[in-house]
């Protein structure tokens, strides 16, 4: 049986997009938006009995089901989402913000979403391995005693802010941190630089960069500049919104620690973010 990831299909631009699904003879494609767009081209393959690979983030609801959610999308609920039945949460013992991959199936009739049929990996392992770990709260705080060194050996920019953060405020893992300094001195850049020295010289830590009341724009030269995972709520989402984004990464930074996973999230600003929790 042919498979698609279903990450290939969301990496791919619109204009690809739109390709793919004229050759797949969907109707209409020109018309639709992104995520329709999506919904469409995975109904048109399910038809057509190719195992669609879905991935996304866990987000149980009150309701006592959950969806996964796509960080394409920020988060944010979507056409594209994939349904999970309270069966599997709580076979597995999902939680909001577990990272769960696994075939799904096309929404039957008067259904409205995918489905997850069965769970191949919770947070990039095999759901076999993690059935004793240990709850985030139940975790032990301890100062931080491993270095993040900043320098690049081979900096290919004369910029020396990492070399200057290592000499200055060196930096550890379990260490919170904070940039404070006037508008439009470079803090955005600073992060970048921190962005990139994680990357290239702790490439074990999974990083999070959270943008949250942002510019589009700079949205876009953050995740074209930086290897790690980009979120973001812009300044024209509503502040119920960026609540409910920083909410999301959390979560997922805390499942991924109970794994055993280092993980770096980068917040860019936690002024607008506190604003908005007021």
């Amino acid at each position: 049986m042919a498979e698609m990831k279903l990450q290939e299909l969301k990496s791919k631009s619109p204009t690809d997009l739109l390709a793919f699904a004229e050759s797949l003879e969907v109707e209409n494609a020109s018309t639709m938006r992104k995520q329709e767009l999506m919904f469409a081209i995975l109904k048109m393959l399910a038809s057509q009995d190719v195992e669609i690979i879905g991935q996304g983030v866990v987000e149980v609801l009150q309701d006592g089901f959950g969806f996964l959610r796509s960080a394409n999308a920020n988060y944010l609920p979507g056409p594209d989402d994939i349904y999970i039945s309270p069966s599997q949460l709580r076979r597995f013992s999902l939680k909001t913000g577990d990272t769960v991959e696994g075939p799904i199936r096309g929404p039957k009739e008067g259904e409205r979403y995918f489905a997850l049929l069965k769970v191949n990996t919770i947070n990039f392992e095999d759901p076999e391995k993690i059935r004793h770990k240990v709850h985030f709260d139940n975790l032990t705080p301890l100062y931080p005693n491993e270095r993040f060194k900043m320098e690049l050996e081979n900096p290919t920019t004369k910029d020396l802010s990492a070399r200057v953060i290592d000499l200055v405020a060196p930096l550890g893992k379990g260490q919170r941190g904070l940039i404070v300094a006037p508008p439009r001195t470079g803090k955005t850049v600073l992060l970048q630089n921190i962005a990139h020295s994680i990357t290239a010289n702790h490439p074990e830590c999974y990083l999070i960069v959270l943008l949250i009341d942002e510019r589009p724009e700079e949205v876009t030269d953050m995740q074209r500049s930086v290897r790690g995972e980009v979120v973001s709520s812009t300044f024209d989402e509503p502040a119920v919104r960026h609540v409910q984004v920083a909410e999301m990464v959390i979560e997922k930074a805390k499942r991924l620690v109970e794994h055993g996973r280092d993980v770096v999230i980068l917040l860019d600003s936690i002024t607008r973010l506190g604003r908005a929790y007021n």
